[in-house]
């Protein structure tokens, strides 16, 4: 073993978010290996603006109380630290206090009385609007200026937290830390850059980690074992009949990630163009080595999520030959008599303020772009019908002037009239409201700390 290699700081990563599905076994294999920390993320924006507008978690209560409860009880046996990252989904204020009442419910259940730090990012509109008119905030590509039209717009605002409240945390002797919103390699990097290893490989470390076994070579096991030191790190699956190999590991520098050898967090870059990945001779391991961090001036990315409009659904599946021979065409007929037929039916005031659109499932509704000719006609198609507009009420009332042509519309004009099959009785799914991603901004701060709150919890 290299002399750089004696610091080793064992992260055991258990999943790749949080409520995704702790395994007691491979937790208990990393604990054997002599684990120091535990640390994941537990949401991100993967899923949608959802889940910051509202502050309510993707994953049920119960997925989430169970793999908590099996991290804390590894931490009731063994004293190691647990480190959860973006709490609760999305990390504003509400999911980490939906996160902060399931842990406490599970202390009380074991009987234990850990010291727990609570770190919140999000941010008051009123601070951003001073933020931004300080000249603090810079927009990311592609989006223009911030307006104080688009800060009003957000319900919830967070700022991406870098690896220091976490350190401070634990400088402060926190046994467990519930974050807010962070990027998803700060969580995993924070513990062993505290711990005196390598900036650079720890960075590299929680990329390579952040999702836990989707480096390895088996994705079907949940968690990896991150060993770490000053220049370089391993990673070891926790499945024991699982392995990493170079291309896997190597490859999460792509993910979600626009350049390959770069990745911008707050207060630096991680360079990683000279690193090299080795396959190791317990043919499960592999050992990276280089990864350089470059301190920068200090940003922290905004992200946040406000409701728009309504939107009620309806969903038909039609296996009609006419509509099969010209599905792009029928597409295009049919819009066009569902846009007719909801105008018929509305307040001429309402007619420029509201939108349908029909998905061909089986065709092209992933991406919506052209079918090349030639292509072979699908067995069946499912047809999603959306109708979006400024109240629940109006969407609904679309959908209902909509439903006789949604479930007869021909291909064909001078043929008897199909029927398609209807998914649900009532067809129509009111869906709610419409919630999206208002910011894609980055703020400078002065201090790591600045905009990040930390309250502690005394049991």
């Amino acid at each position: 073993m290299s002399e750089e290699l004696t610091l080793h700081i064992k992260l055991l990563v258990p999943c790749g978010s949080l409520g995704a599905g702790v395994r007691e076994d491979e937790v208990e294999y990393g604990l054997s290996r002599g684990a120091h920390a535990i640390a994941t993320d537990a949401g991100s924006t993967d899923s949608g603006a959802a889940y910051l507008a509202t502050g309510k978690s993707k994953n049920s209560r119960g997925a989430v109380k169970r793999d908590l409860m099996i991290l804390m009880k590894a931490h009731a046996r063994t004293g190691i630290p647990v480190i959860i990252g973006t709490s609760g989904q999305a990390g504003g204020d509400l999911n980490v206090d939906w996160t902060r009442d399931i842990l406490l419910e599970i202390v009380a259940e074991l009987g234990i009385s850990p010291r727990i730090a609570l770190l919140y990012s999000e941010q008051t509109r009123d601070d951003i609007k001073t933020f931004n008119t300080a000249g603090r905030i810079r927009p990311l590509p592609p989006l223009g200026a911030l307006e104080n039209a688009t800060v009003d717009a957000c319900d919830h605002i967070v700022a991406l937290m870098g690896v220091e409240p976490y350190i401070a945390a634990l400088e402060q002797g926190a046994d467990v830390i519930l974050g807010g919103r962070s990027t998803d390699p700060a969580v995993l990097a924070s513990f062993p850059i505290w711990k005196g290893a390598g900036w650079g490989a720890s960075w590299h470390a929680g990329k390579v980690g952040e999702c836990g076994a989707q480096c390895t070579e088996k994705r079907d096991s949940a968690g990896v074992l991150l060993s770490i030191g000053k220049d370089s790190f391993d990673v070891e699956p926790l499945a024991r009949d699982n392995y990493c190999a170079r291309e896997g590991v190597s490859a999460h520098m792509l993910y979600e990630n626009t350049d390959p050898y770069i990745l911008t967090e707050p207060g630096g870059q991680l360079d990683v163009t000279q690193v090299t990945y080795e396959e190791l001779d317990d043919r499960r391991s592999v050992r990276v080595t280089g990864a350089v961090w470059k301190p920068r001036p200090y940003t922290m990315k905004l992200e946040g999520a406000g409701g728009g409009k309504f939107q009620t659904i309806m969903l038909v599946g039609i296996q009609d030959p006419d509509v099969l021979r010209d599905v792009s065409g029928f597409h295009d007929r049919f819009l066009d008599a569902l846009y007719l037929r909801a105008r018929q039916t509305l307040p001429p005031e309402e007619h420029d303020d509201f939108h349908i659109s029909i998905r061909m499932y089986g065709w092209n509704a992933v991406d919506g772009r052209p079918v090349p000719a030639g292509t072979p006609a699908p067995r069946e198609l499912g047809v999603l019908f959306i109708a979006t507009a400024r109240t629940q009420e109006i969407a609904n009332a679309i959908t209902h002037a909509c439903n006789p042509y949604f479930f007869h519309y021909p291909a064909v004009m001078d043929k008897e009239l199909p029927s398609y099959g209807f998914a649900f009785s009532p067809a129509d799914v009111p869906r709610g409201q419409v919630y999206e991603f208002k910011l894609n901004h980055v703020v400078e701060v002065s201090d790591p700390l600045e905009l990040v709150r930390t309250k502690w919890v005394n049991l």
